[in-house]
């Protein structure tokens, strides 16, 4: 077990199995052969081209005609258990981040579609004199994903409508009891993306990730049931739960690593997979 095998475990997308979904021309998505015909079969609302590449039919050609269109198909799509679960939040679909969006999906439906999906993630620590110490969350047991595993201090996704350091600060109040006079001092520090397949599909993803430097003296508390417990870790402690095996979720790993090599833990004298580390962490969905 080593760091990379959470870079190699975070990347396992088998894009061979995958058709492009586009929007105005613009590749947004990718979608499996059986969720593609399902989709299909819906009716004229979308269409296979002769490139073998799915889209919206041609009478669609707004924003406001194509959420609508997404409503419907995928109430159609959970009703006939093509879908497994809709979640009611509405993400953003575009290309790139500078890009206006296109429309919005549903949050547990954009794995289906394979379209990029954003979140925040919170690096919350604290300096001892003994070094760093980071706080871990655990996930309820109640999640209906990835219940019982490690997490992040605080994340979440990013719902259309809001600013990411908007949403990161609501998510510190909501998931951990921070309190605004010490959430404003998040940090952006960067970026994580990757290529995640799961039963539904493909996860393009990016987690644009903050760091907190929080007093010692403050506790976090599970504000909104999310979050089991907190501990406060030492850094070395939390470096070795992940080198050694699969407690945290998938994706928070990532998150740790990034952090672990931008505090200097991890460097290119200590970590024989320095490199492939940085490299790994930074993946793109080719046009």
């Amino acid at each position: 077990m080593a760091y990379l095998d959470h870079i190699n475990a975070c990347n396992n997308a088998n894009l061979s199995r995958y058709a492009r979904f586009r929007i105005e021309d613009q590749p947004v998505g990718a979608v499996r052969s059986d969720f593609a015909s399902a989709l299909i079969a819906l009716g004229p609302d979308f269409v296979r081209d002769e490139n073998g590449e799915y889209g919206f039919a041609a009478h669609i050609q707004t924003p406001e005609q194509r959420n609508e269109v997404l409503v419907t198909a995928t109430e159609h799509l959970k009703q006939q258990g093509v879908i497994k679960r809709l979640h009611g939040e509405k993400f953003d679909i575009r290309k790139r981040l500078s890009d206006a969006p296109l429309c919005q999906l549903d949050r547990f439906a954009m794995p289906y579609f394979g379209c990029r999906s954003w979140g925040v993630h919170m690096n919350g620590f604290v300096r001892k004199p003994d070094g760093i110490h980071m706080w871990i969350a655990q996930r309820s047991k109640d999640k209906p994903t990835y219940p019982g595993m490690l997490d992040n201090m605080v994340a979440g996704g990013q719902p259309t409508g809001l600013g990411f350091r908007e949403n990161m600060i609501k998510e510190c109040a909501e998931e951990a009891g921070i309190p605004e006079s010490l959430s404003r001092h998040v940090q952006p520090i960067g970026a994580v993306s990757y290529l995640y397949e799961t039963s539904e599909g493909l996860k393009p993803d990016v987690m644009i990730n903050f760091d907190l430097e929080l007093p010692e003296d403050f506790v976090p508390h599970c504000a909104d049931g999310e979050v089991e417990q907190f501990e406060l870790r030492p850094l070395a402690e939390v470096a070795e739960i992940v080198r050694t095996g699969f407690d945290f979720k998938f994706n928070c790993a990532l998150v740790v690593i990034d952090f672990l090599i931008r505090h200097g833990y991890l460097t290119a004298d200590n970590e024989p997979s320095y490199g492939e580390l940085l490299t790994g962490l930074h993946r793109q969905l080719n046009s």
